[in-house]
């Protein structure tokens, strides 16, 4: 019985992670996550023995207790890349984060590559958030700009209000760490900057080393895989089924014991 409740919880918590997947099927830069079970330790009915030289070996015997939850893995594959006609859109083609920074100077990191430049020349995320460049400063360029253009390599280049082409403006900068699949999801499409399983951020220029590219006036997609959920529903459906069987089997052996003395 209490096997069935734990296999119950676990198939409850899968349903929770696809029914999250499923609901940010269209969150720009979202990753997907997945359940993971493992056997919880088994009671030992008899132990084994190794074969001597007049007798065979015997194998354990052993009844596993039910299961629990392994892990709750999050998929960093990289999301479709669909164009827009907002120049401040930007999409990441490979390894690596966007940096921003919150009003209080904490800063996060994202695949939501969905900005904008502000009444003050900030690029900004749609929170508000500042968006940081190579040298960890905010990303800022004149208000008055005819024109703007976002490259490969993060470079804002623009026109200013006299007509003279602006080349060597501010950088978008990217962050890579070690294990992406420890950083910690922090709401509005962030994720901690210090990740402690993830390891320390290493801030670098895209398009150069292990970086991606940025493709300008694109967003980033989320990764989910609708009809890789539904089926995932469906197994999880079945197995919480199968597990509720196994408590009502349960009771009803527990009511025939009860019922031997009338």
């Amino acid at each position: 019985m209490y096997s069935g409740i734990g296999g119950l919880r676990g198939f409850q918590t899968k349903l929770d992670v696809i029914g999250n997947n499923i609901a940010n099927v269209n969150t720009t830069g979202f990753k997907k996550s997945r359940v993971t079970f493992q056997d919880i330790f088994s009671q030992t009915m008899s132990g084994g023995s190794a074969a001597q030289d007049k007798a065979g070996g015997t194998n354990a015997k052993q009844v596993g207790l039910g299961s629990t939850i392994a892990t709750i893995d999050t998929i960093h594959k990289g999301g479709n890349l669909q164009m827009t006609t907002k120049p401040s859109d930007v999409g990441i083609e490979g390894n690596g984060y966007f940096i921003v920074q919150d009003a209080s100077g904490e800063s996060f990191l994202t695949r939501d590559g969905n900005f904008h430049f502000d009444n003050k020349g900030n690029l900004v995320t749609a929170n508000g958030m500042f968006v940081l460049g190579s040298d960890s400063k905010p990303i800022k360029i004149p208000t008055d700009n005819k024109e703007y253009s976002i490259g490969v390599d993060g470079k804002i280049t623009y026109t200013d209000k006299d007509g003279k082409v602006v080349e060597d403006g501010p950088i978008i900068g990217l962050a890579m760490v070690a294990n992406p699949d420890g950083l910690e999801k922090k709401g509005m499409n962030t994720y901690k900057y210090n990740s402690p399983a993830a390891g320390t951020p290493t801030v670098g220029k895209p398009n150069s080393g292990a970086f991606g590219l940025l493709r300008g006036s694109s967003l980033e997609m989320s990764n989910v895989d609708l009809s890789e959920e539904f089926t995932e529903m469906i197994v999880a459906q079945r197995g919480f089924q199968a597990n509720s069987r196994i408590i009502t089997t349960s009771d009803s052996i527990l009511e025939e014991l009860v019922n031997l003395k009338r």
